[in-house]
């Protein structure tokens, strides 16, 4: 029973924590639009949405340091340091951010909210280099139901802190007011955490040394063909969430916030029944499946011209992209087992990298098409009311449509390695 009870409120902690960032990437998704309008667009009209791309990629700097270093030292400095640690750098960060918006706009307001959007980063690296490992070396047989479940927790907090800045808004609260937000699970998760005892990790248990786990590295070279998988994935799954709200307001002309609150419901649920998904196609055929929906769905995104078709095709992104992340972790952990939380942060460190490349992308892909549609930046100030919509609305159809590339590069690795699993399979049921 001691041992049940331990389980569960490891997996409450771990849930939190998933929550948390999740909510924080929600709270990002909402205000992005309005540090661009209060903010960027008086401190470099030209180049706004670029540096909107530049600190929410601050984020994802933060977020693949911590998971590079993170991960490696998880076994040293232990798990309840780690996501203290992530408690602290949500409450800090979300402060700075928050301290930017209320001075006079200058270089220094860019640098605030860059250096507090890495704080933040530095904390959702934190959870994930501890609260990964924590799952697998808990539940080592369920690797993929038990790790969808709890990356369910980040559709969820996505969908509590979507619906929290529209009801802020609604209520005409100023958009500060979703950062200050943050400071209550940060301030919860840091009080469970101190009184929570944490397993050590798989690979300890196994008996596996630390220096054997980075030898792994050079022991299992194919698991770099995973590493390269996760920066694909993520990007198709992060980037496009946290560039949702700026472009689909401009598409569509609704709030695109509620797109993503829908996105992630379903995702919420959807996750909940990875693990009888992959017994049926295994975790590699339920990769390769959503690539295909993700593709159709992000280009579908960038064609919508209505509410409804924006949904419908936010419905096919949703069912792509839902089981990315928890399940090549999961695939990674299952193949991998040696390399231990070494493996599995370097395969978010991963993730977080590309995001911080392509976020920017989408930025400057969004500036450069609303330059050539308004013929130039002193047209650009000039515009205003429907013709600015429409440049608005051709750059943003310009970024979604160039990420909706990135699922279909995968399509060819995942039907490969999931042809060569099922042939190993059959060849073993010849054999008996």
């Amino acid at each position: 029973m001691t041992e049940q009870l331990d389980r569960k409120r490891l997996f409450l902690v771990g849930n939190l924590s998933i929550f948390m960032i999740g909510l924080g990437f929600a709270v990002r998704a909402s205000i992005a639009s309005d540090i661009q309008g209060d903010i960027f667009n008086e401190l470099d009209l030209a180049r706004s949405a670029g540096l909107v791309g530049e600190v929410l990629g601050a984020t994802f700097i933060g977020f693949a340091l911590t998971l590079l270093f993170g991960s490696a030292l998880v076994d040293k400095v232990g798990m309840r340091a780690m996501l203290l640690f992530s408690a602290v750098g949500y409450i800090v960060g979300s402060l700075l951010v928050v301290a930017a918006s209320l001075m006079p706009v200058t270089l220094l307001s860019y640098w605030l909210i860059f250096f507090g959007f890495l704080l933040t980063g530095l904390g959702w690296g934190a959870v994930e280099a501890a609260s990964n490992p924590m799952v697998t070396a808990v539940y080592p047989e369920e690797k993929t139901h038990r790790l969808n479940i709890l990356h369910a927790w980040w559709p969820a907090g996505i969908v509590v802190g979507g619906v929290a800045g529209l009801g802020f808004a609604a209520l005409n609260l100023p958009w500060q007011t979703n950062l200050l937000m943050l400071i209550v699970p940060g301030a919860v998760l840091a009080y469970l955490t101190a009184s929570t005892a944490f397993p050590v990790t798989e690979r300890v248990q196994s008996g596996v040394s630390y220096a054997d786990m980075f030898k792994e590295l050079f022991r299992a070279p194919g698991y770099f063909v995973w590493f390269f998988v996760m920066m694909i994935t993520a990007a198709a799954e992060l980037a496009p969430g946290q560039w949702v709200d700026l472009a689909l307001t401009n598409v569509v002309g609704m709030q695109g916030i509620l797109v993503l609150i829908y996105v992630s419901m379903l995702m919420f649920v959807m996750r909940h029944f990875a693990g009888a998904i992959a017994k049926h196609i295994s975790s590699v055929g339920l990769l390769f499946v959503g690539c295909i929906f993700a593709a159709a769905g992000l280009y579908g995104l960038s064609l919508s011209t209505s509410p409804m078709l924006a949904f419908a095709s936010a419905t096919l992104w949703g069912m792509g992209v839902c089981y990315f992340w928890p399940t090549v972790l999961s695939v990674v952990s299952e193949r991998y087992p040696r390399g231990g939380a070494l493996f599995l942060g370097l395969t978010g460190f991963a993730g977080g990298l590309s995001i911080q490349f392509v976020l920017p992308q989408m930025g400057a892909i969004f500036d450069a098409a609303k330059l050539e549609a308004a013929g130039g930046v002193e047209q650009l100030s000039t515009l205003s009311g429907a013709e600015m919509q429409e440049v608005l609305r051709y750059a943003s159809v310009e970024s979604f449509q160039a990420v909706a590339l990135l699922p279909l590069l995968l399509l060819p690795i995942f039907g490969f390695i999931w042809w060569r699993d099922r042939r190993g399979v059959s060849a073993q049921v010849a054999a008996q």
